[in-house]
């Protein structure tokens, strides 16, 4: 589906406009401004660039507002994975030094007196063992 637009020349032959199958008219006229062939060549923005672009259109001090909010919100982050780290590592580590000697004694004491023994405590009718 091709659409023609009109232009303010005299004659078809001088102006004949270029259309495309969107519809798109590539030809020139006085209403339409700079024809689209003259922008084929451009690159088109990238998100930053129209992002950046953007910025122009807000007050400097909801620019600085964002920006304070932005990097706070980006420094709080870092310092809350920092802390965390630090407190994984802590108890980590305690627990290993803690929980260490009583998994060897509980070890121990099932190599000397056997599985079941080391799990169910005392047997019913014998004494305790002497230390």
């Amino acid at each position: 589906m091709s659409v023609e637009v009109p232009c303010a020349c005299s004659s078809p032959e001088d102006c004949a406009p270029t259309t495309t199958p969107r519809g798109i008219s590539l030809g020139s006229s006085p209403e339409l401004g700079p024809s689209l062939k003259e922008y084929e060549d451009e690159p088109d923005e990238t998100l930053s660039e129209r992002l950046w672009g953007l910025t122009e259109m807000f007050p400097v001090c909801i620019r600085n507002g964002t920006y304070t909010i932005t990097t706070k919100s980006w420094s709080g982050a870092k310092s809350l994975y920092s802390l965390s780290r630090s407190v994984m590592w802590i108890v980590a580590s305690s627990s290993v030094i803690l929980f260490a000697p009583v998994i060897f004694e509980v070890e121990r004491a099932q190599v000397l007196l056997g599985t079941n023994a080391a799990l169910s405590g005392p047997m019913p009718n014998m004494p305790p063992m002497p230390r």
